[in-house]
């Protein structure tokens, strides 16, 4: 009945337009989250619009089979219960509904709360009944003291200040349908990849029928040996890499903002001058394509911001220096691979063997790869052993805290843009923990 599915936006007479999910009900496409998509398009990645999207679709698909209720704040209040204990009968385990729906994590239901409630909070601005949904209202003291500190941290913690509302302050108001809230534990073993095993994923798990895999080699020294996140190594160009002038022997890796970085220096105007453009004008003008932020299908990879070097690139710092130099060797290595497919776009990894040849190497298709190495080596692929690609940056952020690095170089080397951000990296593992017991 509620059908997700991607929508172009046009907002004037030209022919630019942005990408962004959308929802088709019975009555057309849901106008209202479209507005709200692109007032939050500056800030917020399509994963949370996806999110999002989820959240609306299943409040709606409640509301459907509610249709009596016709007080919104009950209606809201009974959707989030549900959440938290499914549809269905617990003595036939029948569900008259259709729904269907099966208890969710509290961790889940809390987000789809919170999703809703900020779209309805913002809806109310121009459309004021939206408010009454999940209506806000003057608590008790210590309702306010816990309102007041969660706009305190949230204020602190902000991933990107300018995104904070100029006006915002800490209301004496909450929600009247909050989540559930758990009771605090330890977060269990640091997920980071096994540093034993490292050398060996990349030499034998990157190897099958001896062909070497160096496109999943390189990718996973960065996340290993340079701490960048899973999605940054696709956004990296053929030219953004090049021998250290301080050490030949490493590479020199940057990796620029996949909009606001600098055009390659080799792309030049009519007479001959290198342009001065970012990288959205150069892959516009170029090859006719978004940034892959900006992509709404496989090709699409994320940039979480953080902290950059420069305007506006992310430079690897490797730990521990032969990291680098085994990136340049096999660098040279996948360059000979590429050097003879045509490629319609000009990012670094592609498809080598399959349709279509030259195309953008995607993420899912690297995770795959990366499971397969694990594999190969006798590793089970788990987020919670740190055999996920995403544990090759936990390990990096533990190895620079185990050798000493002072909190404020390894803020810079994860490219942090706060510097309590590397705690969930470098916490102590239970060996550890017991070592000074």
């Amino acid at each position: 009945m509620f059908v997700s599915v991607k929508a172009r936006i046009y907002t004037d007479a030209t022919d630019v337009y942005t990408e962004v999910p959308a929802l088709l009900t019975p009555a057309g496409v849901l106008e209202p989250l479209l507005d709200y998509f692109l007032y939050r398009s500056h800030d917020r990645s399509l994963e949370w619009m996806r999110k999002v999207t989820r959240s609306i679709r299943l409040f709606l698909e409640y509301l459907q089979t509610n249709p009596a209720e016709h007080d919104t704040y009950r209606l809201f209040q009974n959707f989030a219960q549900r959440l938290y204990t499914g549809t269905f009968d617990r003595q036939t385990g029948l569900d008259r509904t259709g729904l269907c729906w099966s208890p969710r994590s509290p961790h889940d239901a809390a987000n789809i709360i919170t999703h809703l409630s900020d779209l309805f909070d913002w809806l109310g601005e121009m459309r004021p009944k939206a408010s009454a949904v999940n209506p806000r209202y003057a608590g008790c003291a210590f309702d306010r003291l816990t309102d007041e500190a969660a706009y305190r941290y949230r204020r602190s913690k902000a991933f990107l200040g300018h995104a904070w509302a100029a006006n915002a302050t800490a209301s004496a108001t909450g929600h009247r349908v909050r989540s559930q809230r758990l009771p605090k534990v330890g977060s269990g073993e640091p997920p980071a990849f096994p540093e034993k095993r490292f050398e060996e994923l990349l030499s034998k798990g990157f190897n099958a029928a001896g062909r070497h895999d160096y496109r999943g080699m390189l990718i996973t020294l960065l996340l290993h040996g340079a701490g960048f996140r899973e999605s940054e190594p696709f956004h990296l160009y053929v030219m953004d890499v090049f021998p250290d002038p301080t050490n030949p022997r490493q590479a020199k890796v940057l990796i620029h903002h996949p909009r606001y970085g600098d055009a390659p220096s080799d792309w030049s105007d009519e007479r001959g001058l290198p342009r001065k453009a970012n990288r959205a004008d150069y892959l516009a003008q170029r090859f006719g394509l978004s940034p892959r932020t900006d992509l709404m299908d496989r090709r699409h990879a994320g940039w979480k911001g953080g902290m950059h070097d420069a305007a506006y690139y992310k430079q690897a710092y490797w730990f521990v220096p032969e990291y680098g130099e085994w990136f340049l060797h096999l660098w040279y290595r996948y360059l000979e691979q590429v050097a003879r497919i045509k490629r319609d776009h000009p990012f670094a990894f592609i498809n080598l063997n399959r349709d279509p040849l030259g195309a953008m190497y995607t993420i899912a298709q690297y995770n795959k790869a990366h499971a397969a190495a694990c594999e190969r080596i006798g590793l089970t692929v788990s987020k919670a052993l740190g055999t996920t690609p995403h544990g090759h940056r936990h390990a990096y952020g533990r190895r620079l805290k185990n050798a000493g690095i002072e909190n404020a170089l390894i803020r810079r080397f994860m490219h942090h843009a706060s510097v309590d951000s590397q705690d969930v990296y470098t916490q102590a593992s239970t060996e550890e923990t017991l070592t000074v017991l």
